[in-house]
């Protein structure tokens, strides 16, 4: 299946930050999530991408093209999903919509009209007076009008309360029924991606840890928890992460280290969520 989007050895250094060797890529049909701790590189993972900085080394694809290669074209077939506001904030919607729609060739208002109806957005209000929310569905019903095929995101869903964010993710999952668009979705928030990422990929300290499927990865790791006296047999077996609790002790380990551990001294277990793997891993990560 066709890449869509694809980064190679990337390497950007930008404020006192360096991206290193950032690779990873992103077939049609499937949704990516891109975490890491805050101050990870995300942000400026995406501005390289949409070419808002310019890589030292590397190269990066959109549909197969360098996208150094008429980029203008390019764009065309991106929608960018900002945490910021980038509208007039005292035009109103409509307004917004008019002057936007201006700079895509294959904009489409009746696209834009039946999101913006299925969204609830109120057309002739100003943006400043939308809600966070609002405003996130706005951006999204722009990158959705000029038929997108590439939805980029960063940390859509930050600032919004739980009602709002399932709305968006089930507008995620409706959009991905589309085999010829991918997303690649930003955010901190593991939680969302646990419900409609086919992909996680981790950075940490600009470079990736890993890119690999949700399912898969969420199997790879195992929590072991037991009784203080057993903490030098768990420790011998060299968990990734080990921490003494009130109640004795906790280990984050390789599904594949601690089966035999497990099973020999009847310990208890249990399988991280994608908030838990990030903490351990940044947590080892940092012990280094």
């Amino acid at each position: 299946m066709e890449s869509i989007l694809e980064l190679y050895d990337v390497c950007k250094v930008f404020n006192g930050f360096a991206l290193q060797n950032v690779s990873f890529s992103l077939k049609k049909g499937y949704i990516m999530g891109f975490i890491g701790p805050n101050g990870a590189g995300k942000s400026t993972t995406i501005r390289c991408i949409m070419d808002l900085v310019h890589i030292d080394s590397g190269n990066i694809k959109l549909f197969g093209v360098d996208y150094h290669k008429n980029l203008k074209a390019l764009k065309q077939r991106v929608g960018f999903v900002y945490d910021q506001d980038v509208f007039f904030e005292d035009l109103s919607v409509e307004k917004n919509k008019k002057i936007i729609s201006l700079f895509y060739n294959t904009w489409d208002d009746d696209i834009f009209y039946r999101y913006a109806n299925e969204f609830n957005i109120p057309l002739t209000k100003p943006v400043k007076h939308l809600s966070k929310g609002t405003k996130m569905k706005f951006a999204l019903a722009i990158a959705l009008s000029h038929h997108a095929e590439l939805i980029i995101m960063d940390e859509p869903t930050t600032g919004l309360d739980p009602v709002f964010r399932k709305e968006l993710l089930d507008i995620l999952k409706d959009i991905i029924k589309d085999k010829d668009k991918a997303i690649f979705f930003s955010t901190h928030i593991t939680t969302d991606l646990e419900q409609i990422a086919d992909f996680i990929t981790f950075i940490l300290d600009g470079k990736i840890l890993f890119c690999k499927q949700t399912e898969e990865l969420l199997k790879q790791y195992v929590i072991i928890t037991g009784p203080l006296n057993l903490k030098e047999v768990v420790q011998a077996s060299q968990p990734i992460s080990f921490k003494e609790t009130s109640l004795g002790f906790e280990a984050f380990f390789e599904t594949s280290r601690a089966t035999e551990i497990i099973s020999k001294y009847n310990l208890s277990f249990k399988k991280p969520s994608l908030e838990e793997i990030m903490y351990y891993l940044v947590k080892s990560n940092n012990n280094k």
